[in-house]
């Protein structure tokens, strides 16, 4: 798997104060679908940092969920990476993806060079405790799928605003496709605000709206509901999104 057959798939709320970095991370040749529902500079930002011809801008007010399946349709590649503008990418990380060829969904850990170390650590301590029980613990901030089977499984659910990543990759385990957990895959956080509202407020929503979304115990008209905590973190913020 080489970086050419990737297309990295990005959505974009108000990230101008992520978006140079995030890009400094990112192979030049790579492809790149940005999905920008904001109203600040980060479309331009992209379009100054990186070749038209390996990138792609949409300008368009959607969800998440929304914004993923977009991007997704978009791209021409036999692979897609999800991810958000939030993390950078370690120098390592596209090589490493080839050691993953044989598997059909690769989701990795996000950690932290600075702050907060020990809870991303933890979390993806987690992640790997949930995988070897056989529930993939997926984020869309690092997570690598075959075009064809977000296709084939009906791709993201657009009634939901979060944790839209996790529930594409239950589908794809429950379809028997194979499924890998890479701790050797991770990408870093620059970001932490909505771990500075509190760790315990983030990790108990992220667990316990995936548990109540895993056991289908989640009633319909409530899908498109994030339970009162993303909407907080939206509202008049730079750089804040809907996203895990």
């Amino acid at each position: 798997m080489q970086s050419s057959d990737i297309t990295v798939v990005l959505p974009t709320l108000n990230e101008e104060i992520n978006i140079a970095h995030f890009l400094s991370s990112l192979p030049d040749r790579c492809r790149l679908i940005v999905v920008d529902a904001g109203d600040d500079r980060t479309a331009e930002i992209v379009a100054r940092h990186r070749s038209p011809e390996f990138t792609q801008i949409v300008r368009l007010k959607s969800t998440i969920s929304e914004a993923r399946q977009i991007g997704m349709e978009l791209a021409g590649t036999g692979w897609v990476l999800f991810t958000d503008a939030d993390v950078v990418f370690p120098p390592t990380y596209f090589r490493a993806l080839a050691g993953y060829a044989e598997f059909d969904c690769v989701y990795g850990p996000k950690l932290s060079h600075n702050r907060f170390r020990r809870y991303y650590r933890w979390f993806a301590h987690g992640q790997w405790i949930s995988h070897k029980m056989g529930i993939p613990a997926a984020s869309g901030s690092n997570l690598l799928v075959r075009r064809s089977i977000v296709t084939e499984v009906g791709g993201f659910d657009p009634e939901l605003i979060c944790n839209e990543d996790s529930e594409l990759v239950w589908r794809i385990k429950r379809a028997g496709y194979r499924t890998a957990f890479a701790p050797d895959l991770p990408v870093y956080a620059m970001d932490h605000r909505r771990l500075e509202r509190g760790v315990f407020r983030k990790t108990l929503h992220s667990v316990v709206r995936c548990l109540f979304l895993y056991c289908d115990l989640i009633p319909a008209r409530w899908r498109r509901l994030d339970w009162g905590y993303w909407s907080h973190v939206q509202q008049g913020e730079s750089g804040a999104s809907a996203q895990d």
